[in-house]
């Protein structure tokens, strides 16, 4: 009899299994608990404190540039970092880092995004092309080269891009909007190529040290559902 009753209660009116006192809004998709929204802000974002803790991915004094594409990972990695920098003392210049491919109507709209974010979040931030960093713009090189390998060198370039940006800003790291559901797939398709060397990379939480400028995964742990749920909830 109370299997029956507990099957016919409406999903509005559990509990959130973490606070036990406000009504639960969501299944949370990493844990298949039902929490309430204010739960779920608040574990979402120590979750990733704690990831920044454990893997010492920054240290005080540290200038950040978080890779901003306008992007709904980029652009949820820069408001929890701002807000985790601000509310655990992290001591870390922040900055957005933007690049523009040159590629007419491709960037427009996320650059507008990503200008958004700069005012929204307080964050300064920094543009910089393909004309900058190479000389081309993405349009020039097609109209070298035609359509048929412009994917290979936009592919290049793009690799490339942050890094270079970032030395001449001079930052100490990068953060990337990389996160669970990324790695998985790159794991995955490194294991289809069998390229074993990249395998190892492609897991770690920051990669790049032995080169001119780190970067680092503060999502590596976070599901893409939840990234997607976290400006919505």
């Amino acid at each position: 009899m109370e299997d029956i009753e507990g099957k016919q209660k409406k999903p509005g009116s559990r509990l959130c299994s973490i606070c036990t006192h406000k009504k639960a809004a969501l299944k949370r998709p990493k844990t298949l608990e039902q929490i309430c929204r204010e739960c779920f802000f608040e574990v979402f974002e120590e979750e990733i404190h704690k990831v920044v803790v454990d893997n010492q991915l920054f240290k005080s004094g540290e200038r950040i540039a978080i890779g901003a594409s306008g992007g709904k990972d980029s652009t949820v990695l820069a408001y929890v970092l701002s807000e985790l920098n601000r509310r655990h003392n992290y001591g870390l210049d922040l900055f957005l880092l933007s690049i523009d491919e040159g590629i007419t109507g491709y960037r427009d709209d996320s650059l507008e995004t990503v200008k958004r974010n700069e005012i929204e979040y307080g964050l300064p931030l920094k543009v910089l092309s393909y004309k900058d960093l190479y000389g081309w713009t993405m349009d020039e090189i097609v109209k070298m080269i035609g359509l048929k390998n412009n994917c290979t060198f936009c592919g290049v370039f793009r690799r490339q891009a942050l890094d270079r940006g970032a030395a001449l800003l001079k930052v100490d790291k990068v953060a990337t909007g990389h996160n669970a559901d990324d790695i998985a797939e790159t794991v995955l398709l490194n294991i289809l190529r069998g390229d074993i060397a990249r395998l190892g990379r492609c897991t770690s939480i920051i990669t790049g040290e032995d080169g001119p400028i780190p970067r680092c995964k503060p999502f590596k742990y976070t599901y893409e559902k939840e990234i997607v749920i976290y400006p919505l909830s």
